[in-house]
C-alpha cells in the first residue's frame, strides 16, 4: 500500500497531483525520501514532527539513564560480595590450617598461602576468633571468625598473597607471617 494520496500507475508515481517520473530501479528509496523530506511541510506539521522527536528523544534518554543507574548500583554491590567471599576464604583457610596444626601436637607447623583482598582496615586475633573489618560501599563492615582451638598472633592487613606460619602449642595456636 502506498502513503496518504498516492497512485501508482505502470511507470511513474503521482503524489497530490504531482507526477514523478522515478525508473522502476530506483523507485523505493526516491519515494522514501520525499516522504521524508519534511521541507515541503507547513509550519505547524514541521513543529509537530520536531516535538515528536525531541519526545522520543526524551524517552530514549530516559532509558538510558536509569539503565546505567541499575547497572552501576548492582556493580557496587557484586564488587562487595567479591571481597567478602574472599576475606571469609581467607579466615576459613586459617582457622582450617590452625585446628589441623593444633590437633596433631605440638611441634607440627604448617605454612599456607592466603589471599587478602584491598579495603581490609584490621585483622584482630582474640581468644578464638579472628575478626576483620573491611571496607566497603556501605561502610566498614566487621566479621568475628570462629574457631575450635585458642589462636594468638599477628596478620598484617595488606592487601596481597601472603604466607603464615600456623604453629601449635601445647594450649594454643600461633599464627605470624612466614
Amino acid at each position: 500500500m502506498l502513503f496518504g494520496k498516492q497512485k501508482k500507475s505502470n511507470s511513474c508515481f503521482y503524489f497530490e497531483n504531482k507526477l514523478i517520473k522515478i525508473p522502476k530501479s530506483k523507485r523505493s528509496t526516491r519515494v522514501f525520501n520525499q516522504l521524508l523530506n519534511i521541507k515541503g511541510l507547513p509550519d505547524s506539521k514541521r513543529s509537530q514532527v520536531s516535538m515528536e522527536y525531541v519526545i522520543i528523544l526524551g524517552f530514549v534518554m530516559f532509558a538510558i539513564i536509569g539503565t546505567l543507574g541499575i547497572a552501576f548500583f548492582y556493580s557496587g554491590n557484586i564488587k562487595d560480595n567479591i571481597k567478602l567471599n574472599q576475606v571469609n576464604n581467607f579466615a576459613d583457610k586459617i582457622i582450617a590450617t590452625a585446628e589441623n596444626v593444633f590437633y596433631y601436637g605440638e611441634p607440627s607447623k604448617a605454612t599456607i598461602s592466603v589471599y587478602l583482598p584491598e579495603g581490609v582496615e584490621n585483622i584482630t586475633i582474640l581468644d578464638k576468633d579472628i575478626i576483620i573489618s573491611t571496607h566497603t560501599s556501605s561502610g566498614l563492615e566487621k566479621r568475628a571468625f570462629s574457631s575450635n582451638v585458642q589462636l594468638e598472633g599477628n596478620i598484617p592487613h595488606s592487601s596481597g598473597i601472603k604466607k603464615l606460619v600456623v604453629q601449635a602449642a601445647e594450649t594454643k595456636v600461633t599464627i605470624n607471617p612466614a
